[in-house]
Parts: C-alpha cells; structure tokens; sequence
C-alpha cells in the first residue's frame, strides 16, 4: 500500500497561500515559513504530518500528496479547512 511523508502550512485565504509559495520557493525555510503563519497545530514541528496513507486525508489534500511531485511545494490546495501549502517529503508505491 502507498505511503507518504508531507508537511504542510494551513492559511486563511488564497493570497497569503500564493504570497508564502513566493517567499520558500525565493529560498524561505518551510519549517520556518509553517511555525509563523499556520493555522494547523502541526505548525510546532515545522509543518511537519508524518507518515500516513491514502484515505487518511481529506480528498483535496489526499489527491496532492499521492500524485504530486516529491520535494516540491505544491499548492495552494482548497480545504474545508483553509489553504494549504504541500512539500511531500517522501512517498513509496
């Protein structure tokens, strides 16, 4: 079964999502970049959700993490909770 490691920086809107994927992909730490601005408790180890498998996940964010590009900072990615910023730190088949 799929497994994959991510974190993530939650936001309320749209603006401050793309305005913080400027500011990493300029050479901003993400850890950094999530224990200042998100809005998820995550925040306090630097975005940082884990190991976890398909369906753990809302489908937005499940979507993201199991097709996406590894190492890259994908998003911004709508949820019921917010605005996300993904880096998929490593995922196996």
């Amino acid at each position: 079964m799929a497994r994959a490691s991510a974190r993530h920086i939650l936001v309320a809107s749209k603006e401050a999502c793309e305005d913080l994927k400027t500011k990493i992909e300029a050479g901003a730490d993400f850890a950094a970049c999530a224990r200042e601005n998100s809005l998820c408790p995550s925040k306090n180890q630097g975005g940082s959700l884990g190991e976890f498998g398909p369906g753990q996940m809302v489908k937005e964010f499940d979507e993201v993490v199991f097709t996406g590009e590894v190492g890259k900072v994908l998003g911004p990615v709508q949820t019921q909770f917010g605005y996300h910023l993904i880096e998929v730190t490593k995922r196996t088949e």
